[in-house]
Order: structure tokens, then sequence, then C-alpha cells
């Protein structure tokens, strides 16, 4: 019997011990969540120094709108991956809180990682940097090689700095696609194609190996306005001779030989940079402005603030921007598909579930909706546009601002707009529809494989991948496209005030300049994004001093930014959140060329097979 006591006791004890084991673990389990969530919640907000210059160094393209999920974005961006878009807004931000901040005594503008972006959003970020200068504070440019793009900014700052082997490269503008018709035959597809439009070029890659002599001329005339226009502004904005860019590029063997060569220095005498630097010597012309920073003991260092965490820190003092009444703006960028899609892309379900949401919010007075789109398909548009149709029939005005690109697709959704906003340099028109159905019942005969059936009548089985569509059904699919495109014309006739016969007339799928659709009545102002919200305001009957600003935007969901805050605060705590991300092979990168690649043949998912799309890429 004792012994049997003994036995309880010692067991009872073992077993009072690992209870109170549990406790401590799950007590410090415990603690080390909630110093996760504390960390994440109180970490700090970036100190800007009482007298610093702000770096801005864009990365990447000039974007209306960062391309990705929400949730992957922001996990990438706590994971450490660099980011490869800048927003135009950050940067126009971030200049004008710079203007009327004391803190700021020199804005470092550093374009060695920007590839370029936009001309229009070029422009407004230029225009900022003017704005800024008005505060009698310098802005001063540099990069190790300055593209077409990065100079445009670069010529509207006080001063140029460039590497002494650095280069700028200036070659004017292009825009070349692939053509895949011989491929298709090759192939042996059958890529059937139904438009409308003389200039409706967006379907000439499948179906010719070539520009056609229509689409080359409109582009050209576009082009040449664009390169004309960018070619002006530089020239006004460093001072420089009219006709100083032509006569470089002219003779430029010419003028690399008179240099040696040096392209560094063919910069330099042109008058295109004003001094070529170090990078050590670039960081003395910057403490002559800014100091030095207080904790450089050697001297070469000035003290500085980067634009996102100049932005985290202002964004902060400044965090509500909305008031009782406001202006909605909402951001569409990207090709136009069907359905719900992530942002730098504009999906039909997901872009009409924003304006929805600024139409059901009662403080929203007015929306501004932002376009930067060559389009895409036809039956998301229309679901776009109905919802802008909505806006206006609950009494909001509603206003389009286009960015680089507003055309085809990205027209039908601004035509029912009251006013419509364009830059000189946006890309706009493009009025035309098309739509294609490729059948490979030649590539399957080549393996063996035939189809046969029946049907109860002559359409049955017509829309079949693997058979030949009859001549009746090609009859058929271009009527369909034909009352497409009088659909398109008719809303952009009775939207805009024109004549039926006057919309067809500079329609035809024809692209056409911001100052050409202004003219043409296609547009009612020149203008940027300030401008359409104004206009906005003014059409709700606001007052300057009476309205915010509001933005609709995909969020993340509860769980997302719980996951995201935990990740945030495990990295503020020092541990190696790295060891999560996935480094891309080899393979990867070369899945990320072939898809892009071959994107042109595979991204449409409009439900009827039409499109109303532009290939716009101009560089």
């Amino acid at each position: 019997m004792a012994l049997k006591n003994s036995i309880y006791r010692l067991f009872s004890a073992l077993w009072r011990g690992a209870d109170g084991l549990r406790k401590i673990l799950h007590l410090l389990v415990l603690l080390f969540i909630f110093s996760i969530i504390i960390s994440a919640l109180s970490s700090s907000t970036p100190v800007v120094p009482s007298s610093a210059a702000l770096v801005i160094s864009p990365a990447g393209t000039i974007v209306e709108e960062l391309a990705g999920d929400p949730f992957d974005r922001a996990l990438a961006e706590i994971l450490g991956d660099a980011p490869v878009q800048t927003l135009v807004k950050d940067v126009v931000d971030g200049l004008a809180y710079a203007k009327e901040d004391d803190r700021i005594t020199v804005v470092v503008l550093d374009l060695s990682a920007m590839p370029g972006g936009g001309l229009s959003k070029l422009k407004q970020i230029a225009d900022a940097i003017l704005d800024y200068r008005e505060s009698g504070k310098k802005v001063i440019a540099t990069a190790d090689y300055f593209g077409q793009g990065s100079y445009y900014l670069a010529s509207h700052a006080d001063e140029i700095y460039m590497h002494p082997d650095g280069a700028l490269v200036l070659s004017g503008f292009g825009a070349y696609l692939n053509f895949y018709n011989s491929a298709l035959e090759k192939l042996k597809i059958d890529w059937n194609i139904f438009r409308v439009g003389t200039y409706k070029a967006a379907v000439e890659p499948f179906m010719r190996d070539d520009m056609s002599a229509e689409y080359r001329e409109a582009l050209g005339g576009v082009l040449d306005q664009l390169w004309g226009q960018y070619k002006s502004d530089i020239e006004r904005a460093r001072k420089l001779d009219v006709g100083t860019i032509d006569a470089v590029l002219g003779n430029l063997i010419q003028n690399v030989e008179a240099s040696n060569g040096d392209l560094a220095q063919l910069a330099q005498s042109t008058g295109f940079v004003d001094k070529l630097v170090t990078r050590a010597e670039l960081r003395d012309i910057v403490v002559g402005i800014a100091g030095k920073a207080d904790d450089d003991e050697q001297g070469d260092e000035y003290p500085s603030t980067s634009l996102r965490e100049y932005l985290q820190h202002m964004r902060l003092l400044k965090s509500d921007t909305t008031k009782e009444e406001n202006i909605a703006v909402v951001v569409a960028v990207g090709e136009i598909m069907n359905g719900v899609q992530p942002p730098g892309t504009i999906g039909g379900d997901s872009t009409a579930k924003l304006l929805r949401k600024a139409r059901l919010d009662e403080s929203v007075k007015a929306v501004v909706f932002r376009v930067d789109s060559p389009g895409g398909s036809a039956f998301a548009s229309e679901v776009i546009l109905n919802e802008i149709e909505a806006i206006k029939d609950a009494g909001k005005p509603v206003v389009v601002s286009m960015s680089s690109v507003a055309a085809s697709g990205g027209y039908w959704v601004s035509m029912a707009a009251d006013s419509i906003y364009a830059s000189p340099y946006t890309i706009t028109g493009s009025i035309g529809i098309f739509g294609m159905f490729p059948t490979f019942q030649r590539s399957l005969d080549t393996l063996g494989i035939s189809t046969d059936g029946v049907g109860t009548t002559t359409w049955a089985g017509q829309l079949r991948p693997d058979r030949e569509m009859s001549e009746d059904m090609k009859a058929l699919f271009q009527l369909y496209i034909n009352k497409g495109y009088d659909d398109f014309i008719s809303g952009v006739a009775a939207n805009r005030g024109m004549d039926k016969e006057a919309v067809d007339s500079i329609a035809q799928g024809r692209i056409w300049t911001g100052k050409d659709a202004y003219e043409n009545g296609l547009i009612d102002g020149i203008g940027d994004l300030e401008d359409a919200i104004v206009a906005a305001a003014e059409l709700a009957s606001l007052g300057t001093d009476e309205y915010g600003q509001k933005y609709f935007e995909q969020e993340l969901s509860p769980g997302e930014q719980l996951a995201l805050d935990l990740m945030a605060g495990v990295n503020t705590l020092g541990l190696d959140v790295a060891v999560f991300r996935r480094t891309p092979t080899t393979l990867d990168r070369l899945a990320g060329a072939v898809e892009e690649s071959l994107s042109p043949l595979v991204r449409f998912n409009d439900p009827r097979g039409i499109y109303a799309h532009c290939f716009c890429d101009f560089n």
C-alpha cells in the first residue's frame, strides 16, 4: 500500500511539473505573440532631421497604380524586395510637402534606377518639380546613365550632374510590334478576325507580317507630335537653342567622334548636363547646400531622408485628408479584362465595385475616374460604363482624368462622364472594335485528329476551336462586330453631343493625342488630375476649402492585414523573415519572359470575343 502511494505521489508530482511547464510555455508563447503585435502596432515613425536633403530615387517605371495583389506587394516590402514601380502620386506629394517644409533644404533627384514612364506622368512630376523650385530651394538631378524618361525629369531641375563614365541616351520615340501571321500559318492555326475601323490596328499582328500603311500614317503622326513636344519641353527647361536635340542626333556619329567617343563629355559640351562628377564629388556638392550630418565624423555625408520615409512621416501628420464632403478618386490602370482582376489590370467587376462604393458613400459628392488603359474586353468596358452612368443617375458628377493612355476601351469607359480632361501627351481615341476566334482544325489534322458529328441546325457546333468556321458564321460574327461598333460611336455621339457621322469620321480605330482629341471634341479640356478634381468640385458646387479627397482602391482583408502585422512585428524584433522568400530561378525568369512575349495571344477573356483594344506601347 505504501509503495502504491509513493508511486502515486511520484506521478502526481511529475504531472504537476509537466502541467506547470506547459503553462510557462503557453505564457512565453503568448508573450512572444503580444510582443510581435505591440512591435507591429508601435513601429517607430521615421524621424526627419531638422535640416535635410529629400532624396527621391524612383525605382522602375512611373505608374498611376502599383500592379499586383496588395497582399503580395506588402509581403514583398516586408521581405525587403525592391519595388519595380513608383507611384507618380508619391513623387508629386513628396515635392508638394517639401515645398512648404522648412526642414527640407534641397531635393536630390537620383534617377539611376528609373527606366521611364508615360510622358503625361513625367510631365506631371516635372510640373511638381517646377512648383517646388518656386520656394527658392534647389533640385539637383543625378544619374550614372540618363534615358529619355529620366532625362525629361532631370531637365526640369536646377542642376544636372552625371558620372564621368555615364551617358545620356536620346533616340526618339518608336512603336514596334511582333507580327504572328507567318507563325500562325506554320502552326496551321486559322485566326479568324473581324473588325471595324480602317485604323483599328490591334488585330494587325494576327493577320499581317508588317504594319499597314494606314496604321503607319496614324501612328507616325502621333509619335511626331509627342517627340516634338518632348524636345520643346527639354530645350525650354534647359534654356537650349531650339533645334539643339535635332542637331545633336542628326550628326551623332560626327559629334561622338569629336568627343573622342566620350558620351558623357558630349552631354556636357552640348549643355544637356551641367557637370560630370563622381559620387564623392556629388556628396560634397550636396553637403555644401544641406550641411554635414551630425553623426558623420568624416564630414562627407549630408543629413537626408528618403522619399518613402518622408511620406510615412508627412502622411501621418496629415493623415486625414477627408472631410464631410469629398471628391472620390478611383484609379483604373492596365488592360481591361472580364471579372475580378488585381491592381495593374482593370477588372470589369472589380473596378465597377470600387465605383459602386464611391456611389454609395454618402460623403462623396463627385467622382474623378483616373484612366490609364489601352482598353481590352468590350463587355468589361460596358460593365464599368454602366457603373459610371449609375453614379450620374445618383446625382453625383463624374469627371474622367486621362493619364498616358485612355484609348479604345479606355475611351469607352470614359465617354459618359460629365467632363473629360487629358494631357496633351495622352494617347486616346482608337474608337473601334474587333473580334477574334482561332480554330485549330488544320493543326489537329497534321496529328491525324479529325472532328465529325451531327447537329439539329447548321449553327450547332460552329464555335468549336477544332472545326473550321463556316462562311455563314463569319458573316454573322461580322454583323455582330458591326453592331458593336455602331453602339460605340452612337454612345460617343450621344454623350459628347456630336453627330454620329462626325464621330465616325474621327473614329475608325484611329488614335489621337490629347491635343487632337480636344480639337476633335472627344474631350472637354487639357489638364492633369488636380484640374479634374477641381472641375468635379465645381460641378458638385463645392467651395475650394469645403471638400476633401477620398481614394477608393482594393484593400486587404482583416485576415491579410493581421498576417502582415505579425510578419512586420517579427521583422521589427530582428528576426530574419527573409527565409520565407523564394528566390526566382533562371527557369522562373525564362518562363516570365516567354509569358510576356506570348501574352498578346492569351490575355483576352471577353465572354463574347469582342475587344476594344489599342496597342499603344510607345517608347
